[in-house]
Order: structure tokens, then C-alpha cells, then sequence
């Protein structure tokens, strides 16, 4: 016999009228990664609204393979359809799965390689000017970066710099917003604080911005390899009756939007993280340079030569698992459902953190050492490793950002070797990703040419 909702344990730290509001901003990945001790299922409340944190693994498996009963949605995804709209990765149901096939050709393999130049001038770029002994501001760097090398393979080369610069800065005032958005209530989200109208602009002038360049690529006719062409030409075969086969501009700004934060925001937290990590660990770093000079020897990387970068590729994995840029996600059950012997009435919001799993010691020894090592023997086990969510919503950009990150990574570990400026821990904004901020690191050139190198 199923319990009800009640019988789920409430997570400590509750107060009065806050809730847990105030423990996620003390120290919201700790907390969250200390409550699978206080059952599979975990009540959180902030304000007026209740969630429910699924913490086993194998009930985050089940909440994520049946997007069925429990559907995008809840406060998070509330919060983010306000910037993205019904885009790939926040729309429902009901309209995901014409939206994947449309997306898809996008993201095949056999395009990747289309993009792994784009990429590769990017990080040689943003690093032609460092010089040995530079002290460089990485939370500025790795977004320079991932800015770069998206605004190409989406756009080809064809926005002005002050353009993809006001799209990056639009969605870092967006990205670092949505949380405090969704942690308070909607009586007071509308008041007309220095903040909300920053949002408000930044929410606006982005969708002018990405409408108005899909409206300029359809008019020109043109066809680039590139994301947007992709996006414009696809067609959808399982499409019948009278229903759209290809995708609406307004449904094009919307996968656009959704694209260039998931790509910028969390690629670039994600690089920040591993330099950061390699920074800490001179040993690890020393192996990671043997390994990638052994594999490319004085070469750019090319997409044929990714396969054989398996120490970089352990590198990212553990960065990923101990700094998942996601740090939380929401779900809506739309039907009675029943979830760990407990009966969840329809309207239940369901939280979901890798942290519950990532940082689990009965599923990863050690959690909070970084050690690729533990990637060495096994692939990654997806009911314990969650950077990119799993099932039907897993994130269909999954192979771009690894494939991005071991380019850029590739690229500057080549020709540099990094060190920490200060022992002090780097900051984390509450943003809707887990992005370090106040990240310096001293850089030391090993050989010139590759990566800007003197």
C-alpha cells in the first residue's frame, strides 16, 4: 500500500516563511548533496511552493525515462520558458518529440566535424594575446571562448562581434536571474527593482536580437554549414495531415535562444572547472599534457584525432561529475502517479540534482576528490552520472559540448601550463548553471605556436 505525499520526510533546515530558501543560498549544493541521508524522497519548501527532491538514483531514472506522467515543468522551468520559450529543452510533452526530430540533423556525428575548426580558432584566439607568467581571469576567458566557437558553428561568421558580445552579455544577466526568480514569490517578482528591470531588457532585447537574425537568414536564402541552416532546412517525415513539417521562425528563436546559453553558460563553466581542477592537481596536469602531446604531437587537434584523447576525455568526465554546470532540475507529474510507495497527486513539483548522486559515496568513493582515474576502467554509469540528464530529454547537445571542451582543453593544454594564483576557492554565482566566479589563474607557456603561445 502506497503512502501519501505526507509521509515524505521534510528536509532540515526549514524556518518560517522561507523555507529552505535560506540553506540553498548558504550552500546549496552541500545541502542538496546531504539529503538522499534523509530518504529517497525529500520535502523542500521555498515560500508558498513545495517540491518533492527524488534522491535515490534509481528513482531519478525512473522520474527522467517517463516524461510522460512527469513533464517538463515546475518552478524552474516556469522561470526558464519566460527567456527560452517552448524550446527544446523546456517545452512539454506533448511537443518535444517533433521538436527532437527537427533538431536532430543538427547534431548528428557527422556533422561534428563541421564544427571542430570553428572551435579550434576560437581558443587560439582568446589565447594569441597571454604571455608566459599572465595572470588571466578565466571566468572572463573560458566564456570568450565558448562564445566564439558557438556564435560560428551557429551563425557561421556572419554576426558583428558587438553582436554575439550582446547576446553573451544578455544571457549572463538572464542565467544569473532565474534562480532568485523562481526562489521568490510571484507577488514580488514584477517589482520594479534595478534587478528585475535589468531582466526584463536583457529578456527582450534577446529575442529581438535572435528573431530578427532568423528573419535576416530566411529573406537571404543563403545555406551555411552551420546550426541555423540546419535548423531552417529541416523537415520532419513522421509529420502527416495538415501539421507543420518544419520548424516556425518564432520555433527556430526559441531553439536558438535555448542553444547559445546552454552552449555558452555551461560549456564555459565546465572549462573553468577543469582548469581550476588541473591548477590544484600538478600531477594530474603534467599527465594530461604527456597524454595530449603523445596523441596530437605539435598538432591543432583534428576530429579524427578526439577518439584517441582518452585521458582528456576522463579529465572532463570527473569535472562534469564533482562541477555538473546543471545543478537542478524540475518536473510536474501530470497524473496520480505513485513514485517509491508514495502516491504523488497530479500538480506534484518534483526536483531532480545530480548532486544526490554525484557526490553519493556509495556510488562514487571519494566524492569529493577529483580523480579521473575512476573513469579509467568503466564507461559512465548513467544511472550514477547525470551531467546531461538521461531518457527521452537527455540533452541533444550532449556530444557538441564534449566534443567543444575537448577541443578548447586540447588546445590549451598544449602550449600552456596553469597555477593557481591563490588557495582561496573561486566564488559560485546563484545562477541557473554552477559557473565559478573570481577565477584567476597564472599561466606558463610551454612551447609557442599552438593556442597563442609566445
Amino acid at each position: 500500500m502506497s503512502a501519501g505525499l505526507g509521509a515524505v520526510p521534510q528536509a532540515p533546515g526549514h524556518l518560517p516563511l522561507l523555507g529552505h530558501t535560506a540553506a540553498m543560498l548558504r550552500d546549496r549544493l552541500g545541502f542538496l548533496a546531504s539529503l538522499p541521508a534523509h530518504g529517497e524522497l525529500v520535502r523542500l519548501r521555498f515560500g508558498p511552493q513545495t517540491m518533492v527532491l527524488v534522491c535515490d538514483p534509481e528513482l531519478v531514472q525512473q522520474v527522467l525515462r517517463d516524461d510522460r506522467t512527469f513533464d517538463k515543468g515546475g518552478p524552474f522551468f516556469d522561470r526558464a520558458r519566460e527567456i527560452v520559450g517552448d524550446g527544446l529543452a523546456s517545452c512539454p510533452h506533448d511537443r518535444h518529440r517533433r521538436q527532437r526530430r527537427l533538431c536532430q540533423p543538427a547534431f548528428r556525428p557527422t556533422r561534428l566535424p563541421d564544427y571542430t575548426g570553428a572551435i579550434t580558432g576560437a581558443a587560439c584566439e582568446e589565447t594569441a594575446a597571454w604571455s608566459d607568467g599572465d595572470v588571466i581571469d578565466i571566468d572572463r576567458a573560458m566564456p570568450a571562448v565558448a562564445n566564439r566557437a558557438l556564435a560560428r558553428t551557429m551563425f557561421s561568421s556572419r554576426l558583428p562581434a558587438e553582436t554575439t558580445g550582446q547576446i553573451t552579455e544578455d544571457t549572463t544577466t538572464l542565467m544569473n536571474s532565474v534562480i532568485r526568480r523562481m526562489l521568490t514569490p510571484a507577488p514580488f517578482d514584477r517589482a520594479p527593482t534595478p534587478g528585475h528591470l535589468r531582466y526584463e531588457r536583457a529578456r527582450r532585447r534577446l529575442r529581438q536580437t535572435v528573431t530578427g537574425i532568423v528573419a535576416d537568414r530566411r529573406a537571404d536564402g543563403a545555406v551555411d554549414h552551420d546550426l541555423l541552416s540546419a535548423l531552417l532546412s529541416a523537415a520532419d517525415p513522421e509529420t502527416t495531415g495538415d501539421g507543420p513539417r518544419s520548424l516556425t521562425d518564432e520555433e527556430i528563436a526559441d531553439q536558438l535562444v535555448t542553444f547559445f546559453i546552454a552552449g555558452t553558460e555551461t560549456t564555459a563553466g565546465l572549462l573553468s572547472w577543469v582548469l581550476y581542477e588541473l591548477a590544484r592537481h600538478p600531477g594530474i596536469q603534467e599527465r594530461l599534457h604527456a597524454h595530449t602531446d603523445g596523441v596530437l604531437r605539435g598538432r591543432l587537434p583534428q576530429a579524427a584525432e578526439l577518439p584517441a584523447l582518452t585521458y582528456t576525455e576522463q579529465v572532463i568526465n570527473e569535472s562534469l561529475r564533482l562541477h555538473s554546470p546543471v545543478w537542478l532540475l524540475t518536473r510536474t507529474v501530470t497524473t496520480d502517479a505513485r513514485l517509491g510507495g508514495v502516491r504523488l497527486p497530479a500538480g506534484t513539483a518534483i526536483a531532480i540534482s545530480p548532486y544526490t548522486v554525484h557526490w553519493n559515496p556509495a556510488l562514487h568513493p571519494r566524492p569529493r576528490a577529483f580523480d579521473p582515474d575512476r573513469w579509467n576502467s568503466r564507461s559512465a554509469d548513467r544511472s550514477a552520472y547525470l551531467p546531461f540528464g538521461s531518457g527521452p530529454r537527455r540533452c541533444i547537445g550532449d556530444r557538441f559540448a564534449l566534443r567543444e571542451t575537448a577541443v578548447v582543453l586540447s588546445v590549451l593544454i598544449s602550449s600552456w601550463r596553469f597555477a593557481m594564483v591563490t588557495e582561496r576557492p573561486p566564488r559560485s554565482a546563484l545562477s541557473a548553471s554552477y559557473v565559478p566566479r573570481g577565477l584567476r589563474l597564472r599561466v606558463h607557456a610551454r612551447r609557442p605556436g599552438l593556442g597563442g603561445g609566445p
